[in-house]
């Protein structure tokens, strides 16, 4: 019998309790059983369990060698998954908002390509909604609520829609209290169109309804990060996601307010096209992300799943 085989077996047979329950769960005869572990024994020259009609006990040689067979069983299966990774070999279009995507995003990607060697990923950064049927796109990164559809989505976390300032605006100007109060504020606009928007808060934490409040911008801009530095330069009070400005909260430079008048946060989803999902390189992908985006997303400023 391969030594491995019975090592496999020895390791049954602790976690089961007796031989016989060892040869029921890997559906093998008793006398297989016991040829695997007196030939462990053999090997060790030491009895690794102590077997009576009325006893079962694994010796204390017995106890050393099963642990030192789970480590060697459990490197063994590791390096036959990476075996595996190095075989998957294909191509995978994801496709994600600009800042998530550069944020969140990339450094999965660069963990997964030193997994997957011979796997190519091409990646498109766009602040659009992307036709994945139509543009080749393998999987999308989306935030926000999905209608229902023929795609199939997996969720990685929640993000917050926040109102922050910077200390040095709030020192200056007194910190609003509640959403009618941004009227009297300096406001920083995230769209290319005109210097008003709307910006949603919970207006009832009973019900859970939700009142946009209109506000004036002295400055708007395409560009959610050159909006977060304005911000951080005292210009004004900024609508941010939360995981756009996680160094900034953490460091002090921008200051959460308004945060009782949030409305729910904001779902992040993996979409992609169920029939695609069979191939190899993005079945890889998909599961090689989603634990590591489930981890990047949620934070102190992201509530969990």
């Amino acid at each position: 019998m391969d030594r491995l085989e019975a090592m496999s077996i020895f390791v049954t047979v602790v976690d089961s309790g007796s031989l016989a329950g060892a040869a029921r769960r890997l559906g093998l005869s008793p006398a297989t059983v016991t040829r695997a572990v007196t030939q462990l024994e053999d090997t060790a020259g030491e009895r690794l369990i102590e077997r009576t009609t009325r006893r079962f006990a694994v010796t204390e040689t017995g106890e050393r060698h099963v642990s030192t067979y789970r480590l060697m069983l459990e490197e063994l299966a590791h390096l036959e998954a990476g075996a595996q990774d190095l075989d998957i070999s294909g191509s995978v279009v994801i496709t994600a908002p600009e800042l998530f995507g550069r944020m969140k995003v990339m450094p999965v990607i660069e963990k997964f390509l030193t997994a997957y060697p011979r796997v190519q990923v091409r990646v498109l950064l766009l602040n659009r909604l992307v036709d994945l049927v139509g543009e080749g796109v393998d999987i999308a990164v989306r935030l926000a609520d999905l209608p229902d559809s023929s795609m199939s989505a997996l969720r990685v976390g929640e993000v917050r829609r926040l109102t922050c300032a910077a200390p040095s605006y709030l020192a200056e100007h007194p910190t609003p209290t509640r959403p009618a109060d941004l009227a009297n504020h300096r406001c920083i606009g995230l769209n290319e169109a005109g210097a008003q928007e709307l910006w949603p808060y919970l207006e009832n934490t009973v019900t859970n309804r939700v009142r946009s409040v209109r506000v004036s911008c002295r400055i708007a801009l395409n560009s959610a990060g050159a909006a977060i530095d304005a911000a951080e330069r005292g210009m004004g009070i900024v609508r941010p996601l939360s995981y756009q400005v996680e160094r900034q909260l953490a460091e002090g430079a921008l200051v959460d307010i308004l945060a009782q008048y949030e409305p729910d946060p904001i779902p992040v989803h993996l979409v992609f096209q169920p029939r695609r999902f069979d191939g190899g390189a993005l079945r890889a992908f998909i599961d090689f992300a989603v634990p590591l985006l489930r981890k990047s997303v949620i934070s102190k400023f992201s509530p969990p799943l």
